[in-house]
């Protein structure tokens, strides 16, 4: 498999095992959705709106803390900015390897860009060499070829904050994701982290 994406890398470089059996033996564990309910309805409201498509009812069906999160996200800076494009997948060539993923939003402000995320819950702990800003940078800036910057913001509705990263890493980007690509297609065991089994759903029959 020479097709990767952000929660692929991450979910190696967290165990190996766990990709192992997620990704090539493709075991689906079930979840309670309970806790990415919010989440996915601030995501589809956000698609209809920046689409400039009529969503009164739908906001009127949303719980109070869901209202809350969609209002935080309707006021803030970076939403208001000109619509590109939202909710869609876009992939680069890294090597022999494609990356990609489904982009919350692209906004721009004259020729500068911005990629927006945003999160419900919790925004990752270094969220510049977080591989979803990774790939999406490259992505992006491979897919725009010419622009004045590129920023990526993670909007943290949890805590009503912006977390921006600018895109100025190209070449230690790209050396970052062919070095766990290469290490992917060329593992032949994968070792289980024993740090994380107690917090893992395959911890069961690991």
């Amino acid at each position: 498999m020479n097709n990767f994406s952000p929660n692929m890398l991450k979910t190696f470089k967290e165990c190996p095992k766990k990709y192992y059996y997620k990704y090539i033996e493709k075991i689906s564990v079930p979840q309670k959705s309970t806790p990415f309910e919010k989440g996915k309805k601030v995501h589809a409201l956000a698609n209809y709106y920046l689409k400039g498509e009529d969503i009164s009812k739908l906001e009127k069906v949303l719980t109070p803390d869901e209202a809350h999160a969609w209002n935080l996200l309707k006021s803030n800076e970076y939403f208001q900015k000109t619509y590109v494009n939202s909710e869609y997948n876009l992939s680069c060539k890294i090597g022999d390897f494609w990356v990609g993923g489904r982009i919350d939003a692209l906004v721009k402000d004259g020729d500068d860009y911005y990629i927006l995320d945003y999160k419900t819950g919790a925004v990752p702990q270094d969220p510049e060499h977080d591989y979803q800003t990774i790939v999406y940078l490259l992505a992006v800036s491979k897919f725009l070829k010419t622009c004045n910057s590129l920023t990526f913001v993670y909007i943290d509705l949890k805590n009503n904050m912006n977390h921006k990263i600018k895109f100025n890493k190209k070449d230690e980007y790209e050396t970052e994701l062919l070095k766990i690509c290469t290490q992917i297609t060329d593992m032949q065991n994968f070792p289980s982290n024993t740090n994380r089994c107690k917090y893992c759903e395959y911890n069961k029959f690991c």
